[in-house]
């Protein structure tokens, strides 16, 4: 991807624009939509950036060229990944996959991290990040992981956070949430199993589960296993995540 955008968004009447986030929309390929929760958009606009849906794209040219008119990537959370992209072939506990999805986001993340655009996954998205990347997924984690794991798909509120992670020192997570610890919500049956080259675990739960990812060769590429758009309004720290997304994307305008 070239540094120069085609469709330049640097001042109007005088001021900056805001950052462009774009945020990549999922597929209903029995239902013939494309789709993208509300929560993820509110949270762009609430932490300052303007979002950019962009849905599954015959040509690729086309996906770079939107990119190249954006200053960050949101991947948000959705069904399952296709093994195929991990060389894994499918278990029985794989649930569904969208095959333009998946096309789709994982074209969008190595387009992101080959530009070093600002790119922040939240749970498929983080473990797009990581498979575009070259890291490795568990397919379920509930028949792959040994021992007793947590339960990962909560049956609480939605927003609420059922379990703990722990926050590795020295992280960007750690510099976002200024936590040590942290409770979060868990709505994902698979999970980062091997973290992708260059990219290091910022968080876990007990059981083992990496929770966040991030990179050391990027500006800012972080993938967050929980779904902190659907925390904020009860946990108000949850927000910065989005609010370093922005920053990150505003500085590079």
């Amino acid at each position: 991807m070239t540094a120069q955008r085609r469709f330049p968004l640097v001042k109007r009447g005088g001021e900056l624009v805001k950052a462009v986030i774009a945020l990549t929309c999922g597929h209903a390929s029995d239902e013939g939509r494309y789709y993208v929760a509300e929560s993820y958009v509110r949270c762009i606009e609430l932490a300052g950036g303007i979002p950019l849906l962009i849905p599954p794209l015959e040509d690729e040219c086309d996906l770079q060229h939107l990119l190249e008119s954006a200053d960050g990537l949101l991947l948000p959370g959705g069904v399952d990944i296709d093994p195929i992209h991990f060389g894994e072939e499918p278990l029985d506990g794989l649930g569904r996959v969208e095959p333009h999805w998946d096309r789709l986001e994982l074209r969008a993340a190595r387009l992101a991290l080959a530009s070093d655009l600002p790119v922040l996954g939240i749970c498929r998205g983080a473990q797009v990040l990581n498979v575009a990347a070259g890291g490795s997924l568990y397919q379920d984690i509930a028949s792959q992981m040994k021992g007793q794991c947590l339960q990962h798909r909560q049956k609480a509120p939605r927003w609420y956070g059922t379990h703990s992670i722990k926050i590795e020192p020295n992280s960007v997570l750690a510099e976002i949430l200024e936590m040590q610890t942290a409770r979060v919500n868990s709505h994902h049956h698979q999970a980062v199993k091997t973290p992708a080259p260059g990219f290091k675990v910022a968080a876990s739960s007990s059981d083992g589960i990496i929770e966040c990812i991030e990179s050391e060769n990027h500006r800012f590429a972080c993938g967050v296993q929980w779904h902190p758009e659907l925390m904020v309004g009860h946990y108000p720290e949850q927000m910065e995540i989005f609010r370093r997304l922005v920053r990150c994307a505003e500085e590079g305008k």
